[in-house]
This record gives C-alpha cells, structure tokens and sequence, in this order.
C-alpha cells in the first residue's frame, strides 16, 4: 500500500512542486500568468492522454513493464526541464512529464482492482489517499525550499530524483498483479470494444465524470492558489505553501473520516452528502470573493470546506466505478483519469481567462462542485444503485 501510495502521488507531486515557482518562472521566461498556467495544462492533458495509453496495455502486458516504461519517460522529461531555454519548451516537456507520470497513476488503481473490490476498495483508496495527500503538503514547501536555495530550475532536478527512487522502489518491490491467464488480446479492436462496454455503463460514466468534475474544482484552487495568495493577499512563497498545506491537511482528514463512515454508510450515500455540503460551500466562496468580505479568512473557510468535501468524494466515486468493471481494470482506470485530468486540464487555464483572482477561482471551484452534485443525482442515481456489499475476506484482513 505504501509503495502504491508513492506511485499515486508522483503525479501531484510533479503538479504541486512548482507551483511557488509560478510566478518567478513568468518573470525569468518574460511570459504571462496565463501562458505560464498552460504549462499545467500541458501536464494535466499528458496526465490525461497518457492514462487512455497505459490502460489498455496494462490489461494487455501486464502492469510492471508499462509502469516501468512510464516512469523512465517522466524521469527523462524531469531531467530535460531543467534546461529548457524557453515557455513553449518547457511547455512540450511538462507534457511528457504528464504522459510518464500517467502510468504510476492508472496501474496503481489498477493494481487496487486487481487486489480488492467493492467496500474493500473504498476503505483502500481512502487509505491511500492519505498518502497521497502528503504530496500536495509536501510539494509546495518542497519547491519553496528549493528556490531559496537554487532557482525554479532546481525545483525539476528534485522531481527526477523522486521518480528515479520511485523507479528503484517498484522495480524491486511491486510484484506483477496481473496474471498472463487474465490478460486481454485483441490489439486496437479488443482495446475499442472494451471502450464501447464502458461508455455503454450509464452508471460508470456518470461516476467518472463525477470523479472529473470534482477534480476540476481541485486543480482550479491548485492552478490559481499561487497567484492570488501571493499576488493577491501578499503572501511569501513559505507562506503561501503553509495556507496550501492548510487545505491538503483537510482534504487529507476527509479522506480519513471516510474510511469510518463507511462503516455506516453506502460510498454512494457518502457521495451524496459530500457533493451537496461542497456545493454549498462553493456558493459561500463565490459570495465572499465577489464582496471581498472578510479578507483572507473569508477565502480560506469556504475554500477549505470544498477541499474536505473532495477529499470524501475522491474515494468513493472511482471505488464504485470500478467496481463495475473487473474485467478491464486498467482500461476502466485508465478512462477514469484521462477524465479526472483532462477536466483538470480545463479548469487550470478558465480560472487564468476569468482573472487569476479569489473571484476567478471561486466561480470556477463552484462550478465544478455544482455540475459534480448535479451529475451525480441526475446520471447516476444514487437512491437506485444497490448496496455494494461484495468484499472478500481477505480483503477485509488486509484493510484492517
């Protein structure tokens, strides 16, 4: 779990680094804060793209040899970062970056299916979803550190040092999952039908564009939190990565609190609480934005409710996905975070077109968590899904 743990955050961990970097890297490059935020975008969408990639050969090859490959490519990328002479290099870059890290990513929650499923699942993600809420912590501070040292160039060095030990750890630690038995043929043809079962799973599709659209408020606050906290409110870099830490902690807390009321509640129950009470608190952020009323507190309390509400959504919705569809694990995976980022990938440079403002980040934080609350109830369904109650004896042991 700790070594899936550590695959699941390298992607965060290469969005979240340099985001103090942001606005020096506009300074250095002579670009603007919008085309600097498209250099998110560029990971987010390899992030996305990759996904769609790895998916299907995972169920075909097996999980460690396209896991290995994946990181080599992000590990590659990281070091060519470091001598990019300008944005639109950089640019292409941060997308291959995203494309490498997409295979720690999409294996590691296939490597959950393989393992666990229904409740189970649930109560692992939200396990896991502990450590991978250290990076968003972690990152920030991380690349503060590294600028008072060195300048945002370093910041790449330390990202392919992560991936090299992350490359050693699985290599030497991470057992294949998938047994030649279970894997699937059938080329490009087999790898579209498997797609077409997915997208025909009216269920499974809402789910994923649920897991999407809450993923955009979160990359929303992530793309625009460095410009106005430290634009805005005035923050320095170590500052601006403690309030970034503030949020992290309460998402990852939510994320924890999960696992406990699962054992009361259904994760579609769960589900339905969170996205209502992030709404609603989204609606709260947009009011005091809009009146700049109660300055820096007034962003923070409603922004740190919405936060929490993501980290009770982020385990639950991909539990019941996938749940759904055992037998493509990886491709199901892979499709469900080529949309989680690639709704990202939109939202970082809406908020960049709105204003790179509290308001900016508030409307499109809302948007994201209301159109998630609406899909959930009117796609999916949630009072008519049955009770996932499938989890296997030794999956319970190894949660407990």
């Amino acid at each position: 779990m700790l070594l899936l743990g550590f695959l699941t955050a390298l992607g965060p961990l290469t969005i979240d680094m340099y985001l103090p970097s942001l606005p020096t890297i506009t300074d250095d490059l002579h670009a603007s804060a919008a085309a600097v935020q498209l250099t998110l975008t560029g990971t987010l969408a390899g992030l996305a793209v990759g996904q769609l990639i790895v998916g299907p050969l995972s169920d075909a090859l097996g999980r460690r040899l396209p896991l290995l490959a994946g990181i080599g490519v992000h590990v590659l990328a990281s070091v060519l970062c470091v001598f990019a002479p300008n944005l639109a290099v950089l640019g292409t870059l941060r997308v291959l970056q995203g494309l490498g890290a997409a295979a720690a990513s999409v294996v590691a929650m296939a490597v959950v299916r393989d393992l666990w499923t229904g409740l189970a699942a649930a109560r692992i993600l939200s396990r896991l979803m502990l450590v991978v809420g250290v990076a968003p912590i972690l990152a920030p501070t991380i690349g503060g550190l590294v600028l008072r040292l060195t300048q945002w160039r370093g910041v790449f060095v330390v990202l392919a040092a992560a991936g090299l030990a992350i490359l050693a750890a699985t290599a030497l630690a991470l057992p294949e999952t998938l047994s030649p038995a279970r894997r699937r043929a059938g080329g490009v043809a087999g790898t579209a039908r498997d797609y077409g079962r997915l997208f025909a799973d009216r269920v499974y599709v809402g789910l994923i564009l649920v897991a999407g659209l809450s993923m955009a408020a979160l990359i929303a606050y992530v793309s625009g939190s460095s410009f106005v906290f430290q634009d805005g409110f005035g923050l320095s870099q170590q500052q601006f990565a403690f309030v970034f830490a503030g949020g992290a902690v309460g998402l990852i807390a939510a994320t924890q609190l999960n696992v406990r009321l699962l054992r009361r509640w259904t994760p579609q129950r769960i589900l339905l609480g969170a996205l209502v009470t992030g709404t609603a608190a989204g609606a709260v952020f947009v009011l005091l934005a809009a009146t700049r009323t109660g300055g820096l507190p007034g962003v923070l309390i409603p922004l740190w409710t919405v936060l929490a509400m993501v980290g009770l959504a982020m385990p639950n919705a991909p539990a019941i996905a996938l749940s759904r569809h055992g037998e493509a694990a990886g491709t199901a995976a892979a499709l469900l975070g080529a949309v989680q980022f690639g709704a990202g990938a939109v939202a970082a440079p809406l908020v960049g077109m709105l204003g790179v403002d509290a308001l900016a980040m508030a409307i499109v934080v809302f948007g994201g968590m209301a159109a998630a609350a609406l899909t959930l109830w009117l796609v999916v369904r949630p009072h008519r899904l049955p009770a996932e109650h499938l989890v296997e004896p030794e999956a319970l042991a190894a949660v407990h």
